[in-house]
């Protein structure tokens, strides 16, 4: 991937209600050349989980957020005057159906296989779901003589419906 497929357009939808500092951030990330799973082993944490909250779909804590800045090399009170304490995302990015083609076919995936996923965890599992609050997402490149293949994990931890 070269690094200039790195920067965002964050003045049109769907990022247009992103923070201001989601641009610096992204602007920095390109400019050092940084990729989110280099910034991610700077703070200690996943590289899915540090791209989701540059997109302002989960929330760095202070000493993170200090971290990330101390990465991209830019001051840690703006970017906390930003996404500080006081800030919480509104979760759920982009237009539906997606329009984004990476992100439409994610969508597509679930049209197409989604019930016959839903029997398969219910049979295994039981009546319940798979929580997105607690769950790892992983993506791996898999190299394949037809042309490498995206591996792609969610590791969700299984929640009953309770029975009252």
């Amino acid at each position: 991937m070269s690094q200039s497929a790195a920067t965002v357009p964050t003045n049109n939808s769907p990022y247009a209600d992103l923070p201001s500092i989601s641009s610096k951030l992204f602007e920095a990330k390109a400019r050092k050349g940084l990729t989110f799973d280099q910034i991610a082993k700077a703070i200690g944490k996943d590289e899915v989980w540090v791209a989701a909250a540059f997109y302002g779909q989960a929330k760095f804590t202070t000493d993170e957020l200090k971290k990330v800045s101390e990465t991209l090399g830019i001051p840690a009170e703006e970017s906390l005057s930003s996404l500080g304490d006081h800030w919480w995302p509104n979760r759920g990015l982009g237009p539906m159906p997606p329009t984004d083609p990476v992100i439409y076919r994610l969508y597509e995936s679930v049209l197409v296989y989604g019930h016959a996923i839903k029997a398969v965890v219910h049979e295994k599992f039981g009546d319940g779901i798979m929580s997105m609050i607690d769950c790892k997402v992983n993506v791996e490149k898999k190299p394949d003589p037809k042309g490498d293949r995206v591996l792609l994990t969610f590791d969700g931890k299984f929640l009953p419906y309770a029975k009252w």
